[in-house]
């Protein structure tokens, strides 16, 4: 489903709390299922599949592709929406779902993210923050490098292996990791856009509404740093570990961090809700 589609909507539901839910780049929508079903039944959920995922745009190549680019559709469902938005975003709609927390800071009523792939911000945290930023930075030049030399099928599996652990790409079918070679590049843009968000992390420090932000225990250094920062940063914030996971805990323990994220951020702040 694309934000175009989501934009007609009654008035009723333009009135009705909405959750946006923001995933991971190289995943879909679909991974959101879970959180989905514990919402209350009150609540209007949207989950766009962002550019380049089976469901949404491609990236027209225009210009320097940027997070503001992927970000304009969801500011322009929020400020067409009249009640209270709840933004959620895992790795890199964590990072997505950060801009839009900043453009739009007196819309939210809530934000909870997991792991969000904030780059930016590694190298202004010291001596710890810059290793793990070259860390990243190797990751994404191993992807531009393939993409450049042709070598597709070990770009992808350096992407994939990161995050999810080594042989992971090699065990997994056919069609998904064909799947995973054609988004290569919309990965590629996805890092560059990250390691180059200008928003300074004074904007986070702002943030007056609520914010959960979880990490797997397991979690990548880049990611684990970042979270501990955003967590020490923004006042209203506490911070949650999954026991277990690593950074794609949406995914292998999506009940659990689904429940953490109902109970922490819309359990207080939509009425109705079913967080246990």
């Amino acid at each position: 489903m694309t934000v175009a589609s989501i934009l007609c909507v009654s008035r009723q539901a333009r009135r009705a709390p909405l959750v946006v839910a923001l995933h991971c780049s190289g995943g879909s929508a679909r991974q959101w299922r879970k959180f989905a079903e514990r919402l209350d039944e009150g609540c209007r959920f949207v989950a766009p599949d962002l550019i380049g995922a089976p469901g949404g745009s491609s990236w027209a190549g225009s210009g320097t592709f940027s997070l503001a680019d992927e970000a304009a559709g969801t500011i322009e469902m929020i400020d067409n929406h009249e009640g209270p938005v709840h933004l959620v975003g895992h790795s890199y709609g964590g990072g997505l779902a950060l801009h839009i927390a900043a453009m739009r800071p007196h819309r939210l009523a809530s934000l909870g993210l997991y792991e969000p792939s904030a780059f930016h911000l590694l190298n202004g945290m010291g001596s710890e923050g810059r290793v793990a930023f070259e860390e990243i930075s190797a990751v994404a030049g191993a992807i531009a490098e393939g993409l450049n030399n042709g070598s597709y099928r070990a770009a992808a599996a350096c992407f994939v292996d990161y995050w999810n652990g080594p042989g992971t790409f090699a065990a997994m079918k056919p069609d998904l990791q064909a799947e995973l070679v054609r988004f290569l590049s919309k990965a590629s843009l996805d890092f560059h856009a990250l390691i180059h968000e200008p928003t300074h992390v004074g904007e986070y420090s702002r943030f007056g509404f609520p914010v959960v932000i979880l990490r797997g225990e397991h979690a990548p250094v880049p990611t684990r740093l970042i979270a501990q920062e955003l967590v020490s940063r923004i006042p209203a914030a506490i911070g949650v570990i999954i026991p277990g996971a690593g950074h794609m805990g949406p995914m292998t323990h999506a009940d659990v961090v689904a429940d953490r994220l109902v109970r922490d951020i819309l359990f207080h702040a939509v009425k109705g809700s079913r967080a246990a």
